[in-house]
């Protein structure tokens, strides 16, 4: 019953839908940032309403649209104070009639606040007072008695996934604005990017061609990767990374005497590398499979950092 619920509401979304994003879309404006808002979705509903749409702020403030959730009750004994003139008022109400709803409602008339209501009946109070109604149909509650909220709630939750997702798309709201709300957690771990725990500059353990491995050594012990990268000093070359010089190839040159060549002898040409805007899960699934255990991150075939598999562990990233 409730996927039939679903069924005949998305057969019936119509013009109302894509004024009731273009009024939330003005209010909190266009890309998908924690700074230069100038308005919020105001998310209240009683009941079950209420618990949708907590739901629902909770969803559209954590891709890009700022809201927040307000108690009906709580908004006549000071919460109105929540509501603004530049915000944008979602109201839920399956019947369109609850009486807490009543001071939310007036307060947006008197302050020119857009209200947007979700309920069944289109000619109740909600439905009247409302700039723009999305009427759910007429269908059947899954509760046997017909009574309790199931096949309305559930429609109204869909409703409210579908208004956040169009604004997403409306805002072009990508990864990187995701990882912005997400820090934490398993999500916000999945899209830290190689560039966000890379290690920089002096740090990074880099020589030039020609440079003899006893200086060289020097080097790759004093920056601890196990690993020094060979940056080319002529033509095509110049500031490239051209080679790179890890303990396995060492062990290859070991028995010669490897302290009178220089790094390019020793070097393993073209090198595996890794874009700092990869991501840093991606960087270490390949270290896994490649048996390695850091990537240099190169920029035009510059190098701009490395990554070593103990970053991404402190990172909690597995």
């Amino acid at each position: 019953m409730e996927a039939n619920g679903l069924a005949a509401m998305a057969a019936q979304i119509d013009g109302a839908f894509t004024r009731a994003v273009d009024a939330m879309m003005a209010v909190s404006g266009g890309p998908a940032t924690a700074t230069g808002i100038r308005g919020r979705v105001i998310v209240s509903g009683m009941g079950k309403s209420g618990h949708v749409g907590r739901k629902i702020a909770a969803t559209l403030a954590s891709t890009g649209t700022p809201a927040f959730f307000v108690h009906p009750a709580e908004a006549s004994h000071g919460d109105l104070g929540m509501v603004m003139q530049g915000d944008v008022l979602l109201a839920l109400s399956n019947s369109g009639d609850a009486p807490e709803l009543a001071d939310l409602i007036v307060h947006a008339k008197r302050f020119g606040i857009p209200l947007i209501g979700i309920t069944s009946k289109a000619k109740s109070v909600l439905g009247k007072a409302s700039d723009i109604v999305l009427v759910l149909p007429p269908v059947e509650e899954a509760c046997p008695m017909g009574l309790a909220p199931t096949t309305s709630t559930t429609m109204s939750l869909a409703l409210g996934d579908a208004l956040a997702v169009a604004l997403m798309e409306r805002k072009g709201f990508n990864r990187d604005h995701y990882r912005v709300f997400h820090p934490g957690g398993r999500l916000g771990k999945q899209l830290i990017k190689v560039g966000d725990l890379m290690h920089a500059g002096p740090e990074m353990p880099l020589v030039d061609s020609g440079t003899p491995m006893r200086e060289a050594l020097v080097t790759m012990a004093g920056r601890s990767f196990g690993c020094i990268g060979i940056v080319g000093l002529k033509g095509r070359d110049k500031g490239r990374l051209i080679g790179i010089v890890t303990d396995g190839d060492l062990r290859r040159h070991i028995e010669g005497d490897l302290l009178a060549q220089t790094v390019d002898t020793v070097m393993t040409r073209s090198p595996m590398t890794i874009a700092p805007d990869a991501l840093a899960v991606e960087a270490l699934r390949e270290m896994n499979s490649r048996r390695i255990t850091a990537f240099f991150a190169v920029a035009g075939g510059r190098p701009v950092g490395i990554l070593h598999m103990h970053d991404c562990v402190r990172a909690g990233i597995t």
